[in-house]
């Protein structure tokens, strides 16, 4: 029997939304029952690779080196969390289906679709949009999911916000550039 995977940014998170939908049985890294299985991320689980993974040079931090921008963005798991990582790209190659229930906004959807994405899995995702974590918004959020393909967070409600990809990598991008220039007294 196929499950419904329900992916939410932390543990705390996860055990809420496994109340509502009856996923009360506890499994290494989810809850499952009443057809669910309930997992979770650890935030960014997985991230845009830093700068030394790229060329080790950029070990050194040295203003001659920046800008740092890559031609192509690499993706890498945390090591802390590789354990739940393999946890949760099983549950989601096992999946009828999918469901997104990161933080309503372009950092959360920016942590579903680094683990989806990276997960390569194929299967189109439900996105669960919620404003308050109680059980009465739960279960109103789970009988109206939304279809991955229509939710594209802040892509545009105004034509000048940043999707959930161009938003990482300009984080990215001031991080590295600009922490690495103020530190650097060469």
């Amino acid at each position: 029997m196929g499950y419904k995977v329900i992916l939410a940014e932390k543990p705390s998170v996860a055990r809420s939304i496994a109340q509502v939908v009856g996923a009360t049985a506890k499994c290494d890294g989810y809850f499952e029952g009443n057809g669910y299985q309930v997992t979770w991320a650890y935030g960014h689980l997985v991230t845009l690779c830093d700068t030394e993974d790229y060329d080790a040079k950029y070990s050194k931090w040295k203003k001659s080196d920046l800008p740092i921008f890559p031609e192509v963005f690499k993706y890498k798991v945390l090591k802390d969390g590789e354990d739940q990582f393999k946890i949760v790209k099983k549950l989601f190659c096992d999946a009828d289906e999918i469901i997104c229930a990161t933080d309503a906004g372009r950092e959360g959807e920016a942590i579903f679709r680094n683990i989806y994405y990276h997960t390569k899995t194929k299967k189109p995702f439900k996105r669960l949009w919620i404003s308050a974590l109680v059980d009465k918004e739960i279960k109103r959020g789970m009988s109206d999911l939304r279809d991955g393909s229509e939710v594209q967070i802040a892509s545009s409600t105004y034509n000048f916000e940043p999707t959930w990809k161009e938003y990482q990598f300009v984080g990215w991008s001031t991080k590295i550039d600009d922490e690495r220039y103020l530190v650097d007294k060469t």
